[in-house]
């Protein structure tokens, strides 16, 4: 039977390394061989009996290939100062990279385009798109997000003709982008909340699937089609940069495009 003095705090690095690893579905065994640390002193690091150095919290997060704002977190839960810099959107120092989104932007004007950080808040909106978001937006509290606003807006069933697939299909993106930042609250609430919605509208698979899956809206000027790329920077070393999503949706019939010109 365990002593009082066998139980240990975990504290707050290996509550988080604990959360970040299993946000991965990594077992320590795996992670130890990967970091090329022993699973004896992991296992320690994870109940609280040993405290990392900083490289051994950076050999850490980089084994679990952690988002840079998660490898953040986890320096800041051993007591260390951010290795990776969160500039300010309108900051000096990202003022090149928001050149270039603001040139893609424009070159896909007019058809709508949208800039989310890494939980798919809106921080900025082309026209077209400002303008197809905001029925979504009217009675709307707190900022405008793309999966929060189509799973949860009571005119989102009125205003998305094919709903079900689009919730189908946010719940695979949500997976994936959950997959990647490991244990993140913020996502794993969007996902909790489409799956409801998703519950409330269900997807029939078609026996045929198409390759794409376009987003149906209903306008003034009718049924509008759009497929949708999303562009991320991967080497940037700045967190606001990295967490950065550039949505461009573009018309996926003639007929919306039509509408366009």
């Amino acid at each position: 039977m365990a002593t009082r003095a066998d139980i240990h705090d975990p504290g707050p690095f290996g509550t988080a390394l604990k959360a970040a690893r299993a946000g991965r579905r990594v077992s320590q065994l795996m992670l130890s061989l990967d970091a090329g640390v022993s699973a004896r002193h992991l296992s320690f690091l994870e109940s609280g009996r040993a405290m990392p150095s900083r490289e051994m919290v950076l050999t850490l997060a980089e084994a679990l290939a952690l988002p840079l704002s998660a490898r953040n977190h986890l320096l800041g839960a051993a007591g260390f100062a951010s290795a990776y810099p969160a500039s300010p959107l309108a900051s000096e120092a990202i003022a090149p990279f928001r050149a270039i989104l603001s040139q893609m932007m424009g070159n896909h004007a007019p058809f709508p385009a949208l800039l989310c950080d890494r939980h798919w808040n809106v921080l900025e909106a082309s026209a077209s798109a400002a303008a197809m978001l905001s029925p979504l937006l009217e009675g709307w509290n707190g900022p405008p997000n793309v999966f929060r606003l189509t799973a949860c807006h009571p005119r989102a069933p009125e205003l998305i003709a094919n709903l079900p697939e689009v919730l189908h299909e946010s719940l695979e993106r949500l997976a994936l982008e959950q997959s990647v930042a490991g244990d993140d609250p913020v996502l794993a609430d969007l996902i909790a909340v489409t799956r409801a919605a998703a519950a409330k509208h269900p997807y029939r698979a078609a026996r045929t699937r198409s390759p794409v899956l376009p987003v149906v809206f209903r306008g003034p000027a009718g049924l509008m089609s759009f497929l949708s790329v999303v562009a991320q920077c991967g080497t940037s070393e700045d967190v606001t940069v990295r967490d950065l999503r550039l949505e461009l949706l573009f018309p996926a019939d003639e007929a919306t495009r039509a509408a366009f010109s």
